[in-house]
């Protein structure tokens, strides 16, 4: 059985982790499934949005703690495998960012640690009523430094912190609240609500949504004026896409792009 499902409908993927045994943790394996799949959908250019989800009862529990212990029992204590182990998240974090199509977390259940940093890595996320969101290391004794990163860039910084320091979890509801989260819906609601959302999204040109999201997590370091002169000159490539005029040619003349791509 593959622990990472992968099916594509018509322009949108779907990437399912399956691993409900084990609450769909973020295991060495599915790491590197997860990360090798992300590839592949971002070099497929028919793919315009992409939905991850997790079969069984929760989206994903975060780390595979059984698999950290046995990690431990080298030389070291297992320094080197942790540094490879974060490493190795982080740039399959950075890769849900870094690729052209906007990723969607469709979630249930609990998304707790590393599972709700993939939550607030995602470009967009929906949740069904009920899902609790949690960065609970601290109740282990294990900080969730890295999932921090994430959740520090989503939400306001004082609940962030009171959700790292207390280990306790939020409900959907108080995620879209605070950020976390685009949308709550009744679980009978959800898949319908991301693939709704999904192909909104791969209705527009992609060209256009590639370019953007690129300069999105740029801007998003820079000052002010820095993040404005860069944005115009994003703005003068997007302008000069034959696309991107044909799509101003078609708003003016009232009919719908005739878009290449």
């Amino acid at each position: 059985m593959a622990i990472l499902e992968r099916e594509v409908t018509g322009a949108v993927a779907h990437l399912r982790l399956n691993a409900p045994d084990r609450l769909n943790a973020l295991s060495d394996e599915m790491i590197a499934e997860l990360h090798g799949a992300l590839d592949d959908v971002a070099s497929d250019s028919t793919v315009r949005a992409v939905i991850l989800s997790g079969v069984g009862k929760a989206f994903c529990a975060g780390h595979d703690l059984k698999q950290m212990t046995a990690g431990r029992q080298a030389a070291d204590g297992g320094a080197a495998y942790f540094k490879d182990l974060f490493d190795r998240c982080a740039a399959m974090m950075a890769r849900v960012q870094s690729m052209p199509q906007p990723v969607i977390a469709q979630v249930h259940g609990i998304a707790t640690a590393a599972g709700c940093q993939l939550v607030a890595t995602c470009d967009l996320a929906v949740a069904a009523h009920g899902t609790r969101f949690g960065v609970n290391g601290v109740n282990i004794g294990l900080f969730c430094s890295t999932p921090m990163v994430a959740l520090s860039r989503n939400i306001p910084r004082k609940q962030a912190f009171e959700m790292l320091t207390t280990g306790d979890f939020i409900e959907a509801d108080r995620a879209v609240e605070l950020g976390l989260v685009n949308h709550a819906v009744p679980q009978h609601d959800l898949a319908s609500t991301a693939e709704d959302l999904a192909n909104r999204i791969a209705s527009k040109l992609g060209s256009a949504v590639k370019i953007g999201k690129h300069a999105f997590y740029e801007q998003l370091q820079m000052p002010v004026a820095q993040a404005y002169a860069y944005t115009g000159e994003v703005m003068v490539t997007n302008m000069l896409n034959p696309d991107t005029a044909e799509g101003i040619d078609a708003f003016i003349e009232k009919r719908p792009p005739d878009w290449s791509q």
